[in-house]
């Protein structure tokens, strides 16, 4: 035994002698006859004829002692370390082992000339007891010291040589796998388990003597949370039982929901190893503040799952909870027992296993009579068959008494426990391992003396390298940890319309998920898959605000504006010239429009325009056809021409203002947008500049004033006019037009109403350089009239010019403030309707000069 070993178990050793001691007197052996003889010879000294058989154990002999630890009996209350019997999980293991060992002593082509042998021992399913009943596996690894000891006669004792165990099966739950493990591993005695679970056991460093022939908890956890996703549920609950199974397995199971980060955890409930009366009743009541959370993951061992379905029926919650159990409920019946209601729609996952026939021929035929080496066997024939056996029958108030002819399956209802399977690939691993050491330690049949003190460190080589297919056909491996390969049948708990129930198969589990939707069935017959969410999805055009601490629930914020729902939990602006689609999911362009020319604000300046084209074409007519009369004359023929072609051009303007913008139409737009103004404002400036300069002229002398004459004022008018068009020239060289869509005018708070207005590219700042040059004009001919209001009332002329110029200002004064107090405004007009309303008003004034000029001709200056 190694040193660590030695110094680990010194401070042990008066423990384990006490131990040990009792165990060769009369206390640990049966109650028959023999015993009392056999323990008084071992004690005198006489050599051994038979070994004592062990209340709470089995013995077979064998050249290779293999151990086995198995709950047969449940854990007892008040002090009393076992309780009642456990017919399946117990008895069925138990003798699943016994005939594994038959068929290998029978087969020659394992093991040759090898026989197995067995100690059993009960754990009565408490770590504490079954850590006790192992001590019995390292009684030939231990050095007992008897020189304080002396017989009765004073001589020496002698100890008799206890049975050297090559390797240990089991034990079945994690807790009491865990507990063992620690001291097998001392004695580097392997341990093969086939019901152990618990992630825990995967850590090679502490359990590095532990296999297992079923998967890891840590695969289980994984296939639930396939479950779990498959079924669109992310807010759930979890139950454990207090100890390494319940609590491993949800601790992996919640690890797992952190890494995927889909799954949430709304409560994490603990049922403790001894509850108190209404335990589960709270456990309800706790699980119900959540009730968004239906589904609850259930680690959780065969009692707290009965009685955790009775607490949901007694609390009328059957039907409202979706529970996943572990393998520790699979497709057992015990649980769900008249609970089927809490129970419906249950989804449960078991590891992929198959039933033995051979196993069912085998404990079938098991009786009183041929069964004696299974000193249980008697209390599991009463409880089995509800009968009793003689005066020391341990089932009490029986009403009858056991014949001995009964036969389990005839007389009693039978069903082969889901373990079986593993229990005999467990002992048939061990079986493999030893026969491939026995191959290469050995050069013939028998056990040859280089096996004869093994090394168990090897033996766990060969056991982890071991390739077979299993008692129920399936590959039997274990991966450098231990730990059998996941494969998991998932089941629901169905209950048909003929009100009868089953575990149905809807899916199973290898390293992923494969599930039939379709067989799925929940409470009431209902097909629809219930939900387990703590928020309902957002619609679309949503965005998910998540709740602190809780990223599975959230609220629903629409994305508002011209914003669209970038993500789940994001909402974007959209560009510019765009705006949020109907599902705003997305971005969409902005409608672009223009004025139509069958809109109201296009007809209507279209019409007046036309209405004053006809009658300033009808003026220019009149004039042409009356060119040399006096009236025309006196009336000053040329500049009239040029008030003409001013006023015509400001109705001219209205059709390139409404036209579709592009370069042709931008261009004219630069060119005509003051050119009419500047054609009347020059014409009207030169008038009363000719008739101020008459008037001041005449108060000095009798001379007339320099050029008055018709052919001076037209070079006067159009070097005023060519000034306009040298800016207008200049403006298309520092900036070429061009148009653009103006998306900010018709922006609305609505996205559903955004427009984009198609225009020419004329900035305020331009268009007031090009119009500053006309109102100029307008201003220096308005000062004229005001010099010229006093003329003698033969030259009329002037006071229909200054009314003309005093309403012309009057409007321009109305128009500025209000165009460019609009500027940023949503009131603000189109520049094709600012310039309508402006050569609307224009045009109105000049009319009304031309009316008043016309009225009375003046006399002409000669």
């Amino acid at each position: 035994m190694a040193r660590d070993s030695r110094h680990a178990w010194r401070s042990l050793c008066c423990l384990v002698l006490v131990l040990l001691l009792p165990m060769v007197s009369s206390t640990t052996t049966t109650s028959s006859s023999s015993s009392s003889s056999s323990s008084q010879k071992l004690a005198l000294g006489e050599p051994q004829l038979a070994q004592p058989e062990h209340a709470h154990s089995i013995r077979l002999d064998g050249d290779i002692i293999l151990g086995g630890l198995f709950p047969v009996h449940a854990r007892g209350e008040r002090g009393v370390p076992c309780g009642e019997l456990k017919k399946e999980k117990g008895i069925h293991r138990l003798e699943a082992m016994l005939f594994a060992i038959d068929l290998i002593n029978k087969d020659p082509d394992l093991l040759p000339n090898v026989t197995l042998g067995a100690r059993v021992l009960d754990t009565c399913s408490r770590d504490t007891y079954a850590l006790e009943q192992s001590l019995t596996f390292v009684q030939a690894l231990i050095e007992r010291d008897g020189s304080d000891v002396r017989c009765a006669n004073g001589d020496p004792p002698i100890f008799a040589k206890p049975d050297k165990v090559v390797g240990v099966i089991g034990a079945a739950a994690s807790s009491v796998s865990i507990m063992v493990a620690n001291i097998l591993r001392l004695f580097k005695i392997p341990q093969v388990s086939y019901a152990s679970t618990a992630p825990e056991l995967s850590d090679n460093v502490r359990y590095d003597f532990f296999s297992r022939v079923v998967p890891p908890d840590s695969y289980q956890a994984q296939a639930m949370m396939d479950i779990v996703t498959a079924m669109g549920w992310n807010y759930v609950s979890t139950l454990a039982s207090e100890g390494n199974y319940g609590e491993s397995g949800v601790e992996a199971f919640i690890h797992i929901s952190r890494e995927s980060g889909g799954v949430c955890i709304a409560q994490s409930v603990k049922v403790p190893r001894e509850p108190r009366p209404g335990e589960f009743d709270k456990t309800i009541q706790r699980l119900m503040e959540t009730p968004n959370a239906r589904a609850v993951i259930m680690f959780a061992n065969e009692d707290d799952i009965r009685r955790i379905l009775d607490a949901a029926k007694r609390n009328n919650q059957s039907g409202h909870f979706l529970w996943v159990g572990s393998d520790s409920w699979g497709s057992k019946i015990s649980p769900v027992v008249g609970q089927e209601k809490a129970a419906e729609g249950a989804i449960t996952i078991l590891p992929k296993r198959a039933s033995v026939d051979a196993f069912d021929r085998y404990f079938r035929s098991r009786s009183l009579s041929n069964n004696r080496r299974n000193v249980w066997f008697a209390e599991f024939w009463e409880e089995n068959f509800g009968c009793k056996l003689g005066m020391h029958g341990k089932k009490p108030g029986s009403p009858k008494k056991c014949t001995g002819l009964e036969k389990v399956g005839r007389d009693s209802t039978y069903e082969q426990e889901g373990k079986v399977q593993f229990v005999m690939d467990a002992v048939y691993a061990v079986a493999h391992a030893l026969h491939r050491m026995h191959r290469d330690r050995c050069s013939g049949p028998g056990l040859c003396a280089a096996m004869a003190n093994m090394d168990g460190k090897e033996l766990l080589s060969f056991i982890r390298a071991v390739n077979f297919n299993g008692s129920a056909g399936t590959p039997v491996t274990f991966n450098e940890n231990g730990d059998a390969p996941g494969r998991y049948d998932i089941f629901q708990y169905q209950i048909n319309n003929q009100s009868t129930t089953e575990y149905k198969v809807i899916g199973q589990w290898t390293n992923q998920l494969h599930l039939n939707m379709e067989a799925l069935q929940w409470a009431s017959g209902d097909w629809s898959l219930p939900g387990s969410v703590c928020s309902l999805p957002c619609r679309t055009g949503e965005r998910k605000k998540v709740v602190k601490g809780a990223p599975c629930c959230w609220h629903c914020e629409r994305c508002e504006g011209y914003h669209f729902q970038a993500s789940q939990f994001t909402c974007e602006l959209c560009s510019y010239e765009q705006r949020p689609d109907h599902n705003r999911t997305g971005c969409q362009p902005i409608p672009i429009i223009k004025l139509e020319w069958s809109s109201p604000w296009a007809v209507v300046p279209v019409f007046i325009s036309v209405l004053g084209i006809i009658a300033t074409t009808f003026v220019i007519l009149t004039f042409v056809r009356h060119n040399d009369t006096p009236i025309v004359r006196a009336a000053g023929r040329e500049m009239s021409y040029v008030l003409l072609t001013g006023i015509f051009l400001c109705y001219v303007i209205t059709f390139p203002m409404i036209a579709a913008p592009d370069v042709v139409v931008c261009s004219f737009r630069r060119i005509f947008l003051g050119l009419g103004m500047c054609f009347s404002n020059a014409a009207l400036l030169t008038k009363t500049n000719r008739i101020h300069r008459i008037f001041e002229q005449g108060k000095k002398a009798v001379t007339a004033p320099r050029f008055i004459s018709p052919t001076s004022q037209l070079f006067i008018t159009f070097f005023l006019i060519s000034l306009q068009l040298l800016g207008v020239l200049i403006w298309f060289a520092a900036d070429p037009p061009h148009t653009f869509v103006d998306f900010g005018e018709q922006r609305t708070q609505d996205p559903e109403r955004a427009r984009g207005v198609l225009k020419c590219d004329i900035s305020d700042l331009s268009l007031i350089c090009s119009l500053g040059y006309s109102i100029l004009l307008m201003v220096t001919c308005t000062v004229y009239a005001i010099k010229t209001r006093g003329v003698p009332e033969t030259f009329n002329e002037a006071k229909p010019i200054g009314f003309t110029m005093y309403t012309t200002c009057i409007i321009w004064l109305a128009f500025i403030p209000i165009f460019f107090g609009t500027a940023q405004s949503a009131e603000r007009v189109s520049t094709v309707d600012e310039w309508v309303l402006l050569s609307a008003c224009q045009c109105v004034c000049v009319r009304s000069f031309e009316m008043f000029s016309m009225a009375e001709i003046p006399q002409p200056y000669q």
